[in-house]
C-alpha cells in the first residue's frame, strides 16, 4: 500500500504533504505513532502520505509500518543523514515534514506547521524559543545547549534550535542543495545551507517530550566528531560569497578590518548620493547600502542574495549589469560598487550605466586599486584567512589612472575620489547636464 490510506491520500493524487519518519527497530513506537498521525492528517484535510525510512530493522518495523498504512523505503546509505536523503528523494510532495519515530514529536503539532506554512520556507519545532520546552535529562539538555549555542555563535546564525529534527520544509528549498553529512549533523547542515540560499527559517515554540520505548540511537562520541567536522565545513560556507547574507554580516564582522572596510565604504557611498532618491544599486548583493537606501532599486544576478533581501527591501530586480531592464535616463544616481572586478571588462557595462543615468546624474564606481602594492598584500592575506571570500573572484584589475581614463573617455566629469583603507578607490562622477542655449 503506497499511500497513507484512501481517506487521506488516494494513490492517484499527488500528496500536498509528506511525513518522513526515519526508523530503526521502532516497531512498538510506530504501532502508537502511525494511527495517531493518520488521524491528525485526516483532520487537517490535506492530501498526505507517510513515508517510513527503515534503516535495516530486525524487530518487525517494516511490517508494522506497512500494516499501519505507511509507505516503507529501505535505506541504502548509512546513518541518519542517509535516511533523510532517501526520504527526500522518495516523494514529490510540496511540503515535507521530518519527525522522529520515538514519540518525542507529537503528531498534533503538524496542525501548527500547516497553519503557518506561508510564514517561511522552513519551520522548526523549537525547544529554545519563548514558549518552547524540552523534557529531557540534565546531561542531554546541557549537551544540546552547548551544541546549539556553539553553532549559533561560530556561524552567526539567528537560530536557537538547530538540532531539532521536527521540521517542515517547502520542497523548493532542496533544489540544487548538496548535502554530505552522514549522521545527525545533517540537521545542522540543512539549515545552514538553506540559510545560505536566502530562504526564510522560522522557529515555532514546541514542547519536546521524552521518547517512548527503546533507547536513543545516537552514539555520543561519533556524533560529536561528526558535528565538529560539519561545523568546520559550514564555517567555510558561512564566510564565503556563496552565503546570501555575507555582505550584510560583514558590516558587523568580528574581524576588525572587514568591519572597518564595510562601514567606511557605506559612509562614503551614502555621502556621495547627497540625498538623491531615484537610485539604482547595481550588484547590490546583501549589503547594508541597499538595505539603508529604502527608495533605491537593488539589482543583482544572484538569486540567493535577492531572496534574502526580499523581506528587507521592497525594490529588487534580478538582471545582469550589461543588460539593465530600465528605460533611458531612469535614475538620478547609479551605484556600481565592487562589481567591475568580478566580471570581464565589457563595453556594454559602461554604455548601460550611461544610458539609464539622467543628464546631470551621479555615477559612483568603486573597485580595488591594483596600482597600489598594499591591495595586493591585503588580497593575499584575505584569501588565506577567508579562502571562500571575494579575493579569488577578482578577474578584472583597474588602477586609479586606468579607471579615471575610462570614466573621462566615457564622457563623465570626475568630481571626487576617496579611498577605503588606502587601496579601494571610490569615484564620484557626473554625467554632463543637457546644455540649454536659452539659459546661456
Amino acid at each position: 500500500m503506497d499511500r497513507v490510506d484512501t481517506q487521506v491520500c488516494p494513490a492517484s493524487i499527488a500528496p500536498q504533504l509528506a511525513v518522513m519518519i526515519p526508523a530503526w527497530n521502532e516497531k512498538e513506537n510506530l504501532d502508537l505513532l502511525l494511527p495517531a498521525l493518520k488521524e491528525v492528517l485526516a483532520g487537517m484535510g490535506v492530501t498526505a502520505e507517510i513515508v517510513v525510512i527503515d534503516g535495516g530493522s530486525g524487530d518487525g518495523t517494516r511490517e508494522a509500518a506497512e500494516k499501519r498504512g505507511a509507505r516503507v523505503i529501505l535505506q541504502t546509505e548509512p546513518g541518519y543523514g542517509g535516511a533523510l536523503r532517501a526520504g527526500f528523494a522518495a516523494t514529490t510532495a510540496a511540503y515535507i515534514v521530518t519527525m522522529d519515530a520515538d514519540l518525542s514529536h507529537r503528531p498534533v503539532f503538524l496542525e501548527e506547521f500547516w497553519r503557518r506554512r506561508d510564514e517561511a520556507e522552513v519551520l522548526i519545532a523549537s525547544r529554545y524559543v519563548a514558549g518552547g520546552r524540552a523534557d529531557m535529562g540534565w546531561l542531554r539538555r546541557l549537551l544540546s545547549h552547548i551544541l546549539n549555542k556553539t553553532y549559533g555563535r561560530v556561524l552567526s546564525l539567528p537560530i536557537r534550535d538547530l538540532s531539532s529534527g521536527f521540521r517542515m520544509y517547502r520542497r523548493e528549498v532542496f533544489a540544487g542543495l548538496s548535502l554530505s553529512a552522514q549522521d545527525f549533523d545533517i540537521l545542522e547542515e540543512i539549515l545552514i545551507r538553506v540559510h545560505a540560499e536566502g530562504w526564510r527559517i522560522l522557529e515555532v515554540p514546541f514542547q519536546y517530550m521524552a521518547r517512548g520505548s527503546g533507547r536513543s540511537h545516537a552514539k555520543l562520541f561519533k556524533f560529536g566528531l561528526a558535528l565538529l567536522k560539519t561545523l568546520l565545513r559550514m564555517w567555510r560556507l558561512r564566510n564565503s560569497v556563496e552565503s546570501a547574507d555575507y555582505d550584510y554580516r560583514a558590516f558587523d564582522s568580528p574581524i576588525w578590518l572587514q568591519r572597518y572596510w564595510q562601514r567606511t565604504r557605506h559612509r562614503i557611498i551614502l555621502g556621495y548620493l547627497d540625498g538623491r532618491k531615484d537610485v539604482l544599486d547595481i550588484g547590490c548583493g546583501s549589503s547594508r547600502i541597499i538595505v539603508d537606501l529604502r527608495d533605491a532599486v537593488g539589482l543583482d544576478i544572484l538569486q540567493n542574495k535577492l531572496r534574502w533581501l526580499k523581506p528587507r527591501h521592497r525594490l529588487l530586480v534580478g538582471a545582469s549589469c550589461d543588460r539593465l531592464p530600465f528605460p533611458n535616463e531612469s535614475f538620478s544616481a547609479v551605484i556600481h560598487s565592487e562589481v567591475i572586478e568580478h566580471v570581464p571588462d565589457s563595453p556594454e557595462i559602461w554604455t548601460e550605466m550611461w544610458r539609464v543615468l539622467r543628464p546631470g546624474g551621479i555615477l559612483i564606481v568603486g573597485t580595488p586599486d591594483y596600482g597600489r602594492w598594499l591591495w595586493w598584500v591585503l588580497e593575499w592575506i584575505y584569501g588565506k584567512v577567508l579562502p571562500g571570500a571575494y579575493a579569488h573572484e577578482h578577474i578584472t584589475h583597474f588602477t586609479r589612472a586606468d579607471l579615471a581614463e575610462r570614466l573621462r573617455s566615457g564622457g563623465y566629469e570626475i568630481l571626487d575620489c576617496r579611498y577605503v583603507g588606502f587601496c579601494e578607490m571610490i569615484f564620484k562622477v557626473r554625467k554632463p547636464p543637457i546644455h540649454d542655449p536659452s539659459r546661456a
